[in-house]
Formats: C-alpha cells, structure tokens, sequence
C-alpha cells in the first residue's frame, strides 16, 4: 500500500478518534439534558451539528496530512503539540458541557481551545498556508460555539 495513502488515512482518522470520544459524552445527553435546558433563539437545530463537525474533522485530518507530507526545515513539534492539544481541548469541552451538564466550565473551557486552535493555525500556516488556511472554518465555528455556550450558560 502506498505510504501516502496510510499517512493520509491515519491523519484523517486521528481527528475522529477526537469526534468519537467527545460524541460519547455527548450523544446521551442530546434528548435528556440538553433538550431540556434553555437556549437562545438562534441556536441552530440539532440535526446541524453532527454534519457541520464531519465536515470540520475532515478539514482537520487533510490539514494535519499536509503538515506532514510537507518537506521543510521549520521545525514541526509546536505545530504538531497545538494540534493534538486543541483535539484534547475539543473532547474536554464536550465532557465538561454535555458530560457534566456545565456550561460555566465549559465556556472558560472553550475560550482556551479557541486558543490553542489560533495557535494551531498560526503554527500550521508557517509551515504550509493551505493547512493553515483549512482550520479557518474550524476556529470560526468554535467562535459561534462559545458564544452560543455563553448564552446557554446565562440562560441557565
């Protein structure tokens, strides 16, 4: 098998190693919990999420792929730690939300992954802008996240 194939393989399946930890706090607490609290009018259906954070994961997993097929002499080691760390970051938040039913942790949770997303991105642009570039969408749905938890946390 082509070595390009598996590298390519792996770094899309590491993001969804991410998204299947996360779903397992998550996905119980979608018609119990969650459906019974508070949230502002403009949050989305819940239909919209498990598509939009595919999408997002997939985005993630190409964008790691090309850091790593990527032939250069920067050194790759903070781009890869803030990488895995917001993936850490993103499955904590879905712990301490739906897990543990707390918006408040959840919300100063989340204001550190949008960091570590920054910080990802800015790390992945330097060393190839295309893979920096792929986690625009990501950090922009995250902004749209912590102001929705913000507005659940308020309202509860």
């Amino acid at each position: 098998m082509n070595s390009k194939f598996i590298k390519f393989f792996i770094c899309l399946i590491i993001p969804q190693i991410a998204a299947i930890l996360g779903s397992l706090a998550t996905t119980p607490n979608i018609q119990g919990w969650y459906s019974g609290i508070n949230k502002p009018s403009f949050n989305p259906p819940n239909w919209i999420f498990g598509p939009v954070w595919t999408i997002l994961f997939v985005l993630m997993g190409i964008s790691l792929y090309l850091i790593w097929a990527e032939k250069t002499k920067i050194n790759k080691t903070s781009a890869y730690l803030f990488f895995y760390l917001q993936l850490v970051f993103n499955v904590v938040w879905s712990v301490l939300f739906f897990g543990l039913h707390n918006p408040l942790y959840a919300f100063v949770e989340i204001i550190f992954l949008w960091i570590f997303i920054l910080l990802n991105i800015i790390f992945f642009y330097k060393i190839n802008k295309l893979a920096g570039w792929l986690l625009l969408p990501y950090i922009l749905w995250v902004s749209f996240a912590a102001f929705l938890n913000y507005n659940i946390w308020i309202l509860n």
